[in-house]
């Protein structure tokens, strides 16, 4: 948006003039933000470059650089929220304790690159750092490590959607590097431009300081949020879906917007709910209250094997801490409970919400980047922070700025050894690499969709958040009518869908898949950008990957621990075992269930039987190895994993080198002893 500075308190940005918030008459001002930012020639400035040893060098020989030093290619791209704070960093719940293992997992030679304390000790003003900044996990602790290091000034060349919008809530202050050099050179730039990149809302919220500032200040009338009002339009899914929930106004949403509107439902797991209960008792008071607890909920899921890891073996005084705040903030609020009963979790949240109370058309908040899983059910659903959940479990409202859309128009139907899993990899690999997807709503519909079923279409929304989108939407059908009539009965149909309109406008475009054309995929390890396809021609893995030799062969997760997901792995056990085929010497296979319900599925058919027969291991119902936390993770660096998982960032899963594929094509490997596309007919009678 263009801006204009006019006078110390005013400025303009598109055709209105207003007066800064923070600064109206009668309106506690706070020491942050300031009016105006500048950096000194004594400030510190952290620059995260490729060259890991360069940043060693400016936390403990005190270099200073400046950005006319470097181009901006030598800054690292994609940090994401496990380098910035891993899963053991984040059973500290307090910020403060939080700060002192900032940016743990960024290693060099198997050491961190920024030791204990020292990036608080650093005194550092700002941190810059390349492409994607935040990628991954929606884990507020990684924005609130850097804060509470001292640092409230943060340079990239662009931001993954959820961990700019904890930025926000937090009253970080983003900017471009551009911005970056001007300040070097001894400019003076107003607030304005820092808060009037973002929708009004967010701009307010920044003026604020953060977003429970700002809550308290919009009770106390002290800001308004004028209601958008448009004649009739076009819009997209998500747009369709917002304007259900939108408080006040009236017409078209367009991409940019701010708005108020009403949450259905969320949870919390107990790697967040800590932090929610501590900031609503630190906002309202000890003797604070929720609105509508029975649509809210917290989970059991994320730290029921944290035993496993051995690095989590000294931390479980802290796990359990986790729980016990858990507990007591479930049993102060009313929500519903999830909790494990006798070591035994209901499920992965994510998984057990759209099993029991995620409908078509609902607005879904939960503090965890894959809540987009429940975009498969016709939902609005995506991961918030901390501040950001405690703000709306409160109120029963949220902030929500509009973004763009892309649509993925499916054609075709899948190969038989193909699964949804492959299309996203695809996907990451020809369109999220180039930050196509970016901080948009991805839209999934076309005729194509009709032959995918409800836990494949779960996994291309899951999976959205590895695009760095905000969301995933798929089209409702009667598939989506009959598999939720199974679940809830009644009257389950298609009036309360959404769909979007003929002339939607696509800032992201169209783009035809022809899951005809799609082949099984491999992540290599690091991102799962880093797709590659099969080499139809033998069965194998493209050649350019060479024979891989694992030693763990992993199914499960949210992403693919779901009934289609366990089906697709008896398939290839079936095969094998008919075959005379057992998993390949030096190789554990673990099979995981997503819910209770998923593991009584595979009871009843056999499968479990089955797996136990060809030597898979079986896991209870939960998370496990895709936090790190749990069996089936790699123990040594010279470890080999092919895993169903979403994610396969360094040292999320063990410190070995994880491959990213499809249920059939972890199946499959667990056979062979090396990384293999699955093919029906691949098992030769032993």
């Amino acid at each position: 948006k263009e801006c204009v500075y006019l006078k110390h308190h005013y400025f303009r940005t598109d055709d209105s003039i207003r007066l800064c918030p923070r600064i109206v008459e009668g309106s506690k001002v706070t020491s942050w933000p300031p009016d105006v930012i500048s950096i000194s020639a004594d400030d510190r400035i952290l620059f995260l470059t490729k060259d890991l040893e360069l940043i060693r060098r400016q936390v403990y020989d005190g270099l200073n650089l400046k950005m006319e030093d470097l181009e901006p290619d030598d800054l690292l791209d994609d940090i994401n929220t496990d380098v910035m704070t891993p899963a053991w960093v984040c059973f500290d719940w307090d910020p403060e304790r939080i700060a002192e293992n900032a940016y743990a997992g960024l290693t060099m030679d198997g050491q961190p690159v920024i030791g204990e304390g020292m990036l608080k000790e650093g005194n550092f003003k700002a941190i810059v750092s390349g492409l994607r900044k935040g990628t991954g996990s929606s884990r507020e602790t990684a924005p609130q490590c850097e804060r509470w290091s001292g640092i409230r000034l943060i340079f990239a060349r662009s931001f993954a959607p959820i961990h700019e919008r904890n930025n926000i809530n937090l009253g970080q202050l983003m900017g471009d590097l551009e911005q970056l050099t001007r300040l070097q050179h001894g400019e003076v730039l107003p607030l304005v431009e820092f808060t009037s990149k973002h929708d009004s809302i967010s701009a307010s919220i920044l003026e604020s300081g953060g977003l429970i500032p700002f809550t308290a200040r919009l009770k106390e009338g002290e800001v308004e949020v004028p209601p958008i009002i448009r004649p009739s339009g076009p819009m997209t899914m998500f747009e369709r879906l917002i304007d259900r929930k939108r408080v006040g106004g009236s017409g078209q949403i367009q991409p940019g917007d701010s708005l108020i509107a009403h949450v259905d439902s969320g949870y919390s797991h107990e790697f967040t709910s800590a932090q929610v209960h501590a900031f609503l008792k630190q906002a309202h008071g000890d003797n604070y209250e929720v609105m509508n607890p029975n649509k809210f909920a917290v989970f059991e899921d994320h730290l029921l094997y944290a035993s496993f890891n051995p690095r989590f073996l000294p931390l479980q005084h802290k796990v359990q801490e986790l729980r016990d705040l858990q507990n007591e903030f479930q049993k102060h609020t009313g929500v519903r409970d999830y909790s494990a009963v006798n070591g035994v979790s209901p499920g992965i949240c994510h998984q057990v919400a759209r099993e029991e109370f995620i409908d078509i058309g609902d607005f879904v908040q939960a503090t965890d980047s894959h809540t987009c899983m429940g975009g498969s059910s016709n939902a609005l659903a995506f991961g918030v922070g901390a501040t950001e959940y405690a703000a709306l479990i409160e109120g029963g409202l949220t902030f929500v700025s509009v973004p763009e859309s892309i649509r993925f128009e499916l054609t075709g139907v899948l190969p038989e050894n193909v699964t949804a899993k492959d299309v996203m990899l695809y996907i990451l690999a020809n369109h999220a690499k180039n930050e196509q997807t970016l901080d948009r709503a991805m839209e999934f519909g076309g005729p194509g969709l009709a032959s995918i079923s409800m836990d494949e279409r779960a996994t291309l929304c899951n999976m959205a958040t590895e695009c760095s989108a905000k969301t995933g939407i798929c089209e409702a059908d009667d598939v989506t009518v009959a598999w939720l009539k199974q679940r809830r009965g009644g009257d389950v149909n298609l009036d309360d869908a959404v769909f979007p309109d003929p002339d939607a406008v696509y800032s992201g475009g169209i783009h035809v898949i022809d899951l005809n054309a799609i082949e099984p995929m491999v992540a290599t390890p690091g991102n799962p950008e880093r797709g590659i396809p099969s080499d139809p021609t033998n069965g194998r893995l493209i050649s350019d990957l060479g024979d891989i030799d694992i030693g763990i062969a992993y199914g499960g997760s949210c992403t693919a621990g779901k009934i289609e997901d366990i089906r697709l792995y008896a398939e290839v056990c079936q095969t094998a075992n008919l075959a005379g085929w057992k998993v390949a010497e030096g190789v554990e296979f673990f099979i995981q269930f997503g819910s209770v319900e998923v593991r009584d599925h595979a009871i009843e058919k056999g499968w479990v039987d089955l797996f136990e027969t060809i030597g898979a291991k079986i896991i209870e119902p939960g998370c496990g190895a895709c936090i790190g936390a749990g069996p089936g993770i790699s123990v040594e660096s010279e470890q080999v994993t092919v895993s169903a998982i979403n994610r396969n960032y360094s040292g999320r899963s063990g410190p070995g080198s994880l491959y990213l594929a499809s249920p059939l094509t972890v199946a499959a490997s667990a056979f062979t002893g090396k990384i293999t596309a699955y093919e029906p007919n691949m098992f030769a009678p032993i």
